[in-house]
């Protein structure tokens, strides 16, 4: 039996392979080397492609969970965190729709954002407080009232062909640099609105970018205040800058009120319900000029000059205001074609804020 046994295992013992290589054998040692090697490369080769798909389910994993994320601290939370506002600079996704046109959450969130930081930082007023709170949800419905009218505008100057260009914006920065006490300098600019709104440069270029758009759409597209400015010219003229009863002549015109008033003696770098005072640094005492355009979406002023000195001006003015801007912004809210994709309820002002007709120096 052992002996039986002892065949049987060299039996199953492998041959082993000719320890000589000849030409007659060297294609069988090629193909035992070969053989060796596809036991480590296959293996490795299944491991990658698993490593490669594991990977790309991951990252698209992480992708939705953050996009489920950031959806949730934008529209739920409503967080307005310095993150998530430059993160809405890069990806430019919706607030509300106006008539079609998307309403940037960024252009939202700057005026929010500066307008949160100058009250808790100026107003000495608690944000967690009852009152803060309610300053809280007028300034968001503000802004975000604010950012519908700048998108609607923007779509409108695209129909209009009304542009900004890059040297629109420097020159009214250079003319917002003369202050009361003396020019300043960029720098000094550019730190006063970092520290009273905790805008950038950048932030700073885009609200007066937006601002300069709005303002041309609106006299672009109001072809009622144009043909007032242009009846009051030759009333203007014919009672000698009579404002008051040029307004009266326009009691019963159906539109917005044209309305007369005083000014105080105002500093010529000021800025009055829009009208850049500056403007009327040439003009001598009694003279009449008009209309002027204002550099807001206010509407037009005819002003005559009543006293100045080399620093300041009084005067009289008759004032047309804009309203068509408002008044579509008021009719796509009625139809029903904006869209707001946050909750932002109405609130009360701590202020009157019903239209008086009359502007205020700035």
């Amino acid at each position: 039996m052992k002996k039986l046994n002892l065949k049987k295992l060299r039996s199953k013992q492998p041959e082993q392979p000719p320890s000589r290589i000849t030409n007659e054998t060297v294609a069988e040692h090629r193909e035992q080397i070969l053989a060796g090697g596809r036991r480590f490369k296959y293996p490795i080769q299944y491991a990658r492609h698993k490593l490669v798909f594991n990977a790309v389910a991951i990252a698209l994993a992480a992708t939705i969970l953050l996009i489920i994320l950031g959806w949730w601290q934008l529209y739920i939370v409503q967080n307005s965190s310095s993150f998530l506002y430059r993160l809405t600079r890069i990806f430019p996704v919706p607030v509300a729709m106006v008539d079609g046109e998307q309403v940037r959450f960024s252009d939202y969130l700057v005026q929010y954002r500066g307008s949160e930081f100058y009250l808790s930082k100026y107003d000495q007023l608690k944000i967690t407080s009852k009152d803060g709170q309610e300053q809280l949800k007028y300034i968001k419905r503000e802004s975000l009232n604010r950012a519908v009218v700048d998108a609607y505008a923007a779509k409108l100057a695209r129909q209009k062909n009304v542009q900004v260009t890059e040297k629109d914006i420097s020159d009214l920065i250079d003319q917002q640099r003369n202050t009361v006490n003396g020019r300043i300098s960029q720098q000094t600019y550019d730190a006063s609105s970092l520290m009273m709104y905790d805008w950038t440069p950048s932030d700073y270029r885009l609200a007066v970018k937006r601002s300069i758009l709005r303002a041309r759409v609106a006299f672009a597209i109001d072809d009622k205040a144009k043909n007032q400015a242009e009846k009051a010219a030759g009333l203007v003229a014919s009672t000698n800058g009579d404002f008051a009863a040029v307004a009266e002549n326009f009691k019963n015109d159906g539109g917005e009120k044209v309305v007369s008033g005083d000014s105080s003696m105002i500093n010529l770098v000021s800025t009055f319900g829009g009208l850049r005072v500056s403007d009327l640094k040439d003009l001598k005492k009694d003279q009449i000029s008009g209309p002027i355009t204002t550099t807001s979406d206010s509407g037009y002023y005819f002003v005559k000059i009543i006293d100045k000195t080399d620093t300041k001006i009084r005067f009289t003015y008759l004032f047309i205001p804009l309203s068509e801007l408002d008044n579509r912004i008021a009719q796509l809210k009625s139809a029903g074609k904006i869209r707001e994709f946050i909750d932002v309820p109405q609130a009360k002002t701590q202020e009157d804020t019903a239209a008086s007709g009359t502007p205020k120096s700035n």
